[in-house]
């Protein structure tokens, strides 16, 4: 399932674009983390989003409101949970400045995966100076200027990196990590524009910003804390996940099999499934349930195996468990769901895979997959407008606006005027003719 793994198949991405990836365990990680940092700068705690993309790439960066972009590749750079911690913080400190990329209304119903292209290609399209496709790109409701989008000002990064180490004291941790990885992108400067880190483009590192960071860290008697032993733990795991789904050939020999650790043993257990070495995956699997059994992450892990070696049965129970465990993990929801879909037309499945669904939906509201799925389920169980209007905000998440019409319209006939499900059409109607006149 590409919502609830990592996976190197693009989720819905076009033109080469960079996948954007879904995983319950490292974003649990990220939000934990990120919690005292989004206190001490007073942005709150439910008002960033952080989203995971797959690439080599060293690049992170804040767009279509406060949405900050990490790439794996930044994560794999890491030494540990200081580093991630004072790129996050410095991201913050963008927001909180209002140095933001791309926050017009246009974005605010459309997918990460949109997000991430209209980045990408406008920078693309400044970097190659082909000004025609940028201004296309950028016309419109998504206009911005063009010299300020490849890379903040001097003023603004020293600016978050000065908040960056504000919310990092002011949340009793170390802020070390600020300087420790900016020193590993400098000599990155000195390679031509095209060889650079798209970090390095974005965020411009100069000696002066290196040695004003050390200055203020030089000050305080936190440059010599210790991380948290869980943080630094789960830091080992995340690094271990990503490599063992995106670099499944490279599990063993970056985690040999002298390394019994947790993590080790995670990412050698992956790479096995990525690699379709179904005994060796579920032996492994099974043995990390049988160390921690109350992880819903392991469990969770289980059932997309299952899933994926077409033991869909065996799923459902490890899925309902990691939901047990886990009840506000939207993504494990979606994953159990379409388990449940996918095991066939057993009216009772289908009907508690809508629960789910319409729970993660909460917390979900940009997925294309969750409203694809309550399609389906509807279908089977006979509510075709509801089967109509969730293929209709589905089709507007992916900016297919003539066929979400259509599909609206269709829905509205089956509802009762003035019912929720009226007003929610129309109100998918009336969004959907704001994007037309947006666009002309």
């Amino acid at each position: 399932m590409l919502l609830i793994a990592l996976s190197p198949v693009p989720l819905g991405a076009q033109g080469g674009l960079p996948p954007i990836i879904r995983d319950t365990e490292i974003e649990a990680i990220f939000r934990e983390w990120a919690r005292p940092l989004l206190k001490t700068s007073q942005i709150g705690e439910n008002n960033v989003q952080i989203i995971l993309v797959q690439s080599n790439q060293i690049n992170a960066f804040v767009a279509g409101g406060a949405n900050i972009f990490f790439y794996t590749g930044l994560i794999k750079k890491t030494d540990g949970p200081e580093e991630i911690l004072g790129v996050l913080a410095h991201e913050m400190g963008h927001i909180a400045g209002g140095h933001l990329i791309l926050t017009q209304d246009a974005l605010e119903r459309a997918t990460y995966e949109s997000i991430l292209g209209t980045v990408l290609g406008i920078g693309a399209a400044l970097v190659t100076g082909n000004s025609g496709a940028a201004s296309a790109i950028i016309a419109g409701s998504q206009s911005i200027a063009g010299r300020r989008f490849l890379a903040h000002s001097r003023v603004n990064e020293s600016s978050a990196d000065q908040a960056a180490y504000s919310y990092l004291t002011r949340a009793d941790l170390n802020p070390s990590g600020l300087s420790s990885f900016f020193k590993k992108l400098e000599d990155q400067e000195l390679l031509p524009s095209s060889q650079q880190s798209e970090y390095i483009r974005t965020h411009p590192i100069t000696r002066d910003r290196v040695e004003a960071v050390d200055a203020l860290i030089a000050k305080t008697p936190l440059k010599d804390k210790k991380m948290h032993a869980l943080w630094k733990e789960q830091h080992a795991r995340m690094k271990a996940k990503l490599v063992g789904f995106i670099n499944p050939e490279q599990a063993a020999w970056s985690y040999p099999k002298e390394d019994q650790s947790v993590a080790g043993r995670y990412a050698r257990t992956i790479a096995a499934y990525r690699l379709n070495d179904i005994p060796t995956a579920l032996r492994g699997i099974d043995e990390l349930i049988a160390q921690e059994p109350e992880n819903q992450y392991f469990h969770e892990l289980k059932g997309q195996m299952l899933v994926d070696f077409s033991r869909i049965e065996e799923a459902i129970p490890s899925y309902r468990k990691a939901v047990s465990l886990m009840s506000d993990g939207p993504l494990l929801r979606i994953a159990l769901a379409h388990a449940l879909v996918e095991s066939g037309d057993n009216q009772a499945r289908l009907k508690e895979a809508v629960t789910h669904l319409d729970r993660a939906l909460i917390d979900e509201k940009r997925s294309t997959r969750v409203h694809r799925l309550l399609a389906t389920a509807h279908g089977r169980l006979g509510h075709e407008s509801l089967a109509k209007l969730h293929l209709a905000e589905e089709a507007v998440l992916q900016r297919r606006l003539p066929y979400a019409k259509a599909q609206a319209e269709n829905a509205l006939k089956g509802f009762r005027v003035g019912s929720p499900e009226w007003i929610k059409t129309k109100d998918v109607l009336s969004h959907i003719t704001n994007l037309e006149a947006q666009k002309n």
